[in-house]
């Protein structure tokens, strides 16, 4: 089983969110967003993609969902606090397409896409056996009526 070691802080999972969900956003929309200087975006941005962590940039086309079409959402329950390990931990598998902090039962929400249900399968394994996780639950996506903002 693949061991993920990628060490993000709150900043990088922040900001490699938001570039999931726009790769265009400009430094001064990204900088607004993270509450942070255009000068501390663009420098872990060079920090991201010197590491090979960031590989590129790029628009999500109706074609690319086909390339994993197993799509779903998966809701996590962590114990005690350990919510910044864990995110750190899920942020570094290729799987997770986003992570969200909520409210109620579940501490965050995974989009996850794979190309097999196995591939699902395994994903949600490595995540259920971390250190903390105490609960999950997953929802497969059958149909998307509306993509994007």
């Amino acid at each position: 089983m693949e061991q993920f070691t990628v060490q993000f802080d709150k900043l990088d999972i922040a900001l490699i969110n938001i570039l999931r969900t726009d790769a265009r956003a400009s430094l001064s929309t990204l900088a607004a967003q993270l509450e942070v200087s255009r000068t501390t975006v663009r420098a872990r941005m060079e920090k991201l993609q010197s590491e090979g962590e960031i590989l590129g940039f790029g628009v999500i086309l109706k074609g690319d969902v086909a390339q994993a079409p197993i799509r779903g959402i998966t809701l996590v329950e962590i114990e005690g606090r350990g919510t910044e390990r864990i995110i750190r931990q899920i942020g570094g598998m290729p799987e997770v397409r986003a992570i969200h902090s909520t409210n109620g039962r579940w501490d965050i929400i995974l989009e996850m896409a794979t190309e097999t249900l196995e591939a699902y399968d395994t994903a949600i394994g490595v995540i259920r056996r971390l250190d903390g996780v105490s609960a999950s639950e997953t929802h497969l996506k059958l149909t998307t009526r509306k993509f994007g903002n």
